[in-house]
């Protein structure tokens, strides 16, 4: 075609046809002029030169390449192309233009290709049904938020390479063997079955590092015994070694990160609702590779019956305050257990309170960040023995965070600013006594409010009226069951038996 050089095997393709075709036709087959194909015939076709052998413009890097570049780029085979141009701008600008950054980077990536060290390759990797299962935690990014607060967290990530079958467990604090260990099982009861081998990298959880031997942890190497699978991990510092979880995490990040946007918020009530949606995200994702997985499932381990321990324990003392201290948190728990001995089991996501083999109560663990102190305080378990001294409350070290949302905190900056100090600290306790009543929370508060937007607070009377009025007794009535043969003397004519 005209400007298009006519290329050594349009030539021969020209001349195969030329065989069969009139010359037209085999031009037009070859994509070529019937112009160029007489040109051709007649032996008077130019074909195209070869690349020309000088240069058009003196070179920019003649005067540097040879004594400074090649020495820097042989003593070092990392440094970068950015890292040498900024030292000839500093130590050779007499030699050097900055215009030619462009010039030296092609030049220099030419040279490594040519004369450079060996670099990494990727090796693809063919997985057998059954045999691997990868895991790794990676950090969420996207600001999501719960109840309005700011929710750090993690995902556990577990994927089966071989099918591309995925799992996702929602991690609150760190890299804990509790955490590792509770997502691993329940990856495993997701689906239905146990690998061969188990690879992670080199978590402190389950390793221990500072051994130059495959070293597990006591808690690991109980979670291998009674799973019966292989542990394995990749060399530290390589990540690329666990590129099957590498992508996996980079693709359900995304995919967490695009549901939310369609979402169209990045809220969510509670915790069990992000749970909830991390796992619809994953069962989308997994719904592509059904087929696979029930292949890759069949040749799974069978689970064991019971699942392993994935939680640390200690045990702690109930203090007068009704506090125990968990991992630097502070945690109240219910006053009945004032002066007791209690078994706490640490999980990922709460505690588990057992006093003797009994477990008396489960609360939402909290985490803290460094050498930091934290509280979780619920006004539920202290209520009925700040009722009874309710002057407590003012000056109460907890104060603030007894009350338990916004609603109740505008109730405390109204009394507190209309009333004296100890009408308000009464009306306060009484108020959050009636709301720890069952479902009169978020009503109770509510209603309070709503009256404060008209300048008028309710009484305790008005409050307790409306939602502790007890339900009205109903009559229990006896109804006696008349037998079927009475029925008979109701008809006219009826025989009586």
């Amino acid at each position: 075609m005209s400007g298009n050089h006519i290329t050594e095997r349009q030539i021969r393709l020209y001349m195969k046809l030329r065989e069969n075709f009139t010359q037209e036709v085999a031009a037009s087959k070859s994509s070529i002029s019937v112009s160029t194909a007489g040109r051709i015939e007649g032996n008077r076709h130019q074909p195209k030169k070869d690349n020309r052998g000088w240069r058009t413009r003196e070179d920019p890097l003649e005067a540097i390449w040879d004594s400074v570049v090649l020495p820097l780029l042989k003593q070092d085979a990392n440094i970068s192309p950015v890292g040498v141009f900024d030292h000839l701008c500093d130590a050779h600008s007499d030699k050097f233009s900055s215009s030619s950054r462009r010039t030296l980077e092609r030049r220099i990536r030419k040279w490594r290709h040519l004369h450079g060290p060996a670099q990494d390759v990727m090796f693809m990797q063919h997985h057998e049904l059954g045999k691997l299962g990868i895991c790794d935690f990676t950090h969420i990014k996207s600001p999501v938020t719960i109840d309005g607060k700011t929710f750090k967290h993690m995902l556990f990530n577990y994927r089966l390479p071989a099918s591309g079958w995925v799992y996702s467990h929602v991690i609150y604090g760190g890299e804990s063997f509790a955490a590792f260990s509770n997502g691993l099982q329940n990856a495993f009861i997701k689906s239905e079955g146990v690998p061969q081998e188990v690879r992670t990298d080199s978590l402190s959880a389950a390793y221990k590092n500072n051994s130059c031997v495959e070293d597990f942890t006591a808690s690991y190497q109980e979670l291998i015994s009674h799973y019966g699978f292989i542990a394995t991990r990749n060399n530290t510092g390589i990540a690329h070694e666990n590129g099957a979880i590498e992508s996996s995490n980079r693709h359900i990040k995304s995919q967490v990160e695009q549901a939310l946007k369609v979402r169209g918020s990045f809220d969510f009530n509670c915790r069990a609702e992000y749970e909830s949606f991390v796992q619809n995200v994953t069962s989308r994702r997994n719904k592509r590779i059904a087929a696979q997985f029930g292949q890759e499932q069949r040749q799974l381990q069978t689970l064991p019956a019971h699942k392993s321990i994935n939680y640390s324990q200690e045990y702690v003392r109930v203090t007068r305050t009704s506090t125990i201290n968990v991992k630097r948190v502070m945690y109240t728990v219910p006053s009945r257990l004032v002066d007791s001995q209690i078994k706490v089991h640490v999980y990922d996501d709460h505690l588990d309170l057992f006093l003797g083999h009994e477990l008396t109560y489960r609360l939402e663990r909290v985490y803290t960040a460094g050498a930091k102190r934290k509280r979780s305080v619920n006004y539920k378990h202290v209520i009925d023995a700040l009722v009874k001294k309710p002057g407590a409350f003012r000056c109460s070290q907890w104060r603030d965070e007894l009350l338990p949302n916004e609603d109740y905190r505008t109730i405390w900056q109204y009394v507190e600013a209309t009333m004296k100090a100890d009408d308000a600290s009464r009306y306060m306790v009484r108020i959050l006594h009636l709301a720890s009543k069952a479902d009169n929370e978020m009503r109770l508060g509510r209603f309070i409010t709503s009256q404060l937007s008209t300048s008028r607070l309710p009484s305790l009377f008005d409050c307790q009226e409306r939602f502790c009025a007890k339900p009205k007794d109903i009559p229990q009535v006896n109804v006696m069951q008349h037998q079927l043969s009475q029925y008979q003397s109701l008809l006219q004519g009826g025989r009586h038996e």
